[in-house]
């Protein structure tokens, strides 16, 4: 049986809960309560020492750590339907939208997140190991986010999904980091009517309640 090392309120884990769920793949959770700190207890660090969630208990036995390895073993152990493309040109667009919303949307949230809040103190990178806060990454971080939502705005034009004709891990990706920006006080509003418009027809997704 899969088992999702999960947390409910964290967008991480979310991205593979929507993956999980529009696979159709049946699996046990296990919540893992990180506002207390859990991931940095011992009974968790015998289980994942990278001390974050999501981590995913495959059938095999193994566990991955991150959404990279979960989205790769699940998308070939259940191709269908396919969501990180199926032909090369589709999988380079979907790979190269997947990552530029990583990198420019949820790296930059989490960048204005933890070190602009006083409850990430010292917690300004995940893991293991504690990092000291840099304000002046929290102001560059919002510049970021507020960057990111007018790139998705036009990217949106005319296009029902992120990166191809059809939906995909980009999709995924981005809603989470849409939805997630409302933590630092950004949120899609008139100049973003393409990205108002997809974010609506991707709630009508079942997954996406997760």
């Amino acid at each position: 049986m899969i088992i999702l090392y999960d947390c409910a309120t964290a967008p991480s884990p979310r991205r593979a809960r929507i993956l999980l769920a529009e696979k159709g793949i049946a699996h046990d959770t296990v919540q893992v309560d990180l506002a207390h700190g859990e991931q940095l207890g011992t009974a968790y660090r015998e289980i994942n020492p990278q001390c974050t969630v999501p981590a995913l208990r495959i059938e095999e036995g193994g566990l991955l750590t991150d959404n990279a390895a979960i989205a790769a073993y699940l998308e070939a152990r259940y191709p269908e339907p396919p969501l990180m493309g199926r032909t090369p040109q589709e999988k380079a667009e979907i790979a190269s939208w997947n990552w530029r919303v990583e990198f420019e949307g949820l790296l930059a949230i989490a960048e204005t997140l933890r070190n602009g809040s006083p409850a990430m103190a010292d917690r300004a990178l995940p893991g293991p190991v504690n990092y000291a806060q840099i304000p002046e990454l929290a102001q560059r971080g919002l510049a970021r986010v507020q960057h990111f939502f007018e790139t998705l705005n036009g990217r949106l034009a005319g296009r029902e999904f992120i990166a191809t004709d059809r939906f995909s891990l980009a999709d995924i990706t981005a809603v989470v980091a849409v939805d997630f920006a409302r933590v630092v006080r950004v949120k899609p509003g008139e100049q973003h009517p393409e990205l108002l418009r997809w974010r609506a027809a991707m709630a009508q997704r079942p997954s996406m309640a997760r």
